[in-house]
């Protein structure tokens, strides 16, 4: 019996030992990744309830879930003044409850879109666009609007544009988007280029989209982007409506100069500033006129005024006008060190392409110019003509000449060429120039089809939206670019309606859309490739 015991040990030890030998070595693995989202095993009250009262909703999950940016994702329609308060907030859990801080609206259709903003613990899946929808009256409201929205100028679309409807009854005005909140709300979130509107009641509304840079709702002109529709839109519809957003510029008003040398202002405006804008300079203390010069500041909404340098005063008086509107400004003088003499600058440094025109920026404004002190000569010292214009605004002298191929131009301001605002001459300024051959460039031949109107702007740009040349069409369906340097180009169409050259933003108040843009290729991936001593032709459809 002991012996027996013994050898069915012994036979155990033999065949766990060469089931051991017999084993794969390798690595523990955790089997195939989750890839589903959590899923909802209850809620309280159900989704789409009626005749809700209460003040709290619960939300059971099957897993546990986190819940991520949901002061972004999270979309309340109609919007609440008072947000509710939504636990757990960044961890995990397996339910989610929401807290109504706000007093809800008698027969009205709420939703909470989540958005992406929901996902699981471990692999965070989302649970995309879950809606919970209630109502505080006997019945849902179903009606749903949908459209796209898309930026009136850029190929690109901003994300997380609010679509926004109030209704169009008695109480509704011009104003009402700048301080009241609207009836309806939805969001494109991250990417979306479309809009859903949903569980609306029937009636009549006027559309917007805005986006909301405060996210409060409310229209705010310096800041935020919007698309609107002049005339009301009754639901249900079946129409798809198209919002271009835009920022307006609104009217000019100067804000109170600031000093930025002892001889210079900087004159802030808001809105848009043109020519009829002018401003004047006087001695706060005698009331003399004080001579000065408006020039632009690059890439800001201000311009420079230049004084002289030695000005015996204690305040300026700054009078600006614009059309029917004067504002004025006292401006006190303290030491600062004074702005720096003429310096002048080439825009083109040694190569000049064909569709160029030589550019001067000279560091102070100029009032004089004298031609028969510059001269321009070639590679075998031949003098050439050229025309030359300043563009007071900008401080940019530029020179126009007929350029060829592999030549080298050699450009001479002697001195007292160039006399600035302060009566500096410029010492003698040399540049050198370079072309190169029409085979290093490309050209571009359009055939516009079906345009719906005349005039219109093509403007050939890279796919970043900079603009290297533009052609003005007012009938004619064959455009031309020549010398195209090689790169990947896209078209923008301007229909110039108000036939200015230049395409016009839109504004609220005055009801004025802004100007059609269409682009070519329409896809943002899209592009049309100008290479190297090539001749590219082109058929760009405008219309259906």
């Amino acid at each position: 019996m002991l012996k027996s015991r013994f050898f069915v040990l012994l036979c155990i030890i033999v065949t766990s030992l060469l089931y051991t030998s017999c084993a794969k070595r390798g690595t523990i693995t955790g089997g195939l990744k989750d890839t589903i989202p959590p899923s909802i095993l209850r809620s309280s009250p159900d989704n789409m309830s009626t005749n809700f009262s209460g003040k709290e909703i619960h939300i059971d999950f099957d897993e546990y879930i986190k819940i991520k940016d949901i002061n972004k994702q999270l979309i309340i329609s109609p919007p609440m003044k008072n947000q509710p308060e939504v636990v757990p907030s960044g961890s995990a859990s397996r339910f989610i409850n929401i807290k109504i801080k706000d007093t809800l609206q008698p027969n009205t259709t709420y939703s909470f879109n989540f958005g992406q903003s929901i996902t699981d613990n471990n692999e965070g899946n989302p649970y995309s666009q879950y809606r919970f929808v209630f109502s505080t009256g006997a019945y849902i409201d179903s009606l749903t609007l949908n459209g796209g929205i898309k930026d009136a100028y850029t190929r690109e679309t901003d994300n997380f544009v609010t679509v926004m409807l109030y209704e169009a009854n008695e109480t509704f005005n011009d104003s009402t988007v700048y301080k009241e909140r609207p009836r309806y709300v939805t969001n494109t979130l991250d990417s979306m280029v479309n809009y859903s509107l949903q569980n609306l009641k029937e009636g009549k509304y006027y559309l917007f989209a805005l986006k909301d840079v405060s996210n409060n709702y409310i229209f705010n002109p310096k800041s935020d982007k919007i698309a609107f529709l002049k005339e009301p839109i009754t639901v249900p519809t079946d129409t798809v409506y198209q919002l271009d957003l835009f920022k307006q510029k609104g009217a000019f008003k100067a804000v109170k100069p600031t000093l930025a040398t002892s001889n210079r202002l900087y004159l802030g405006y808001e809105g848009t500033y043109d020519k009829a804008v002018t401003a004047s300079v006087k001695n706060g203390n005698t009331g003399e006129d004080i001579r000065s010069v408006i020039t632009n500041v690059a890439d800001k909404d201000s311009v420079q005024i230049w004084l002289p340098r030695e000005v015996k005063a204690d305040s300026l008086q700054v009078t600006v006008n614009q059309t029917d509107t004067i504002r004025k400004f006292m401006v006190k003088l303290k030491e600062l060190k004074a702005s720096d003499s003429l310096t002048v600058d080439a825009v083109q440094k040694g190569g000049l392409h064909f569709r160029e025109r030589f550019t001067l920026k000279t560091s102070t404004p100029l009032i004089s110019i004298d031609s028969t002190k510059i001269t321009l000569i070639n590679k075998d010292s031949v003098a050439l003509p050229f025309t030359q214009k300043y563009d007071a605004f900008k401080q940019q002298l530029v020179f126009d000449f007929e350029k060829e191929e592999n030549q080298k131009y050699t450009m001479t301001l002697m001195p007292g060429a160039l006399v600035d605002f302060y009566d500096t001459e410029n010492d003698t300024l040399v540049y050198k120039l370079n072309t190169r051959t029409y085979a290093d460039y490309g050209n571009l031949r359009l055939t516009l089809q079906n345009a719906k109107r005349f005039p219109l702007i093509v403007e050939l740009a890279d796919v970043k939206g900079k603009t290297y040349a533009t052609a003005y069409s007012e009938g004619e369906t064959q455009i031309n670019f020549d010398a195209i340097e090689p790169n990947k180009y896209i078209l923008r169409i301007i229909y110039d309606d108000n036939k200015n050259k230049e395409w016009d933003t839109g504004d609220y108040m005055q009801k004025i859309q802004p100007e059609e843009i269409l682009y070519h290729p329409k896809q943002l991936d899209k592009s049309i490739d100008i290479r190297e001593n090539w001749d590219w032709e082109e058929i760009v459809p405008l219309g259906n």
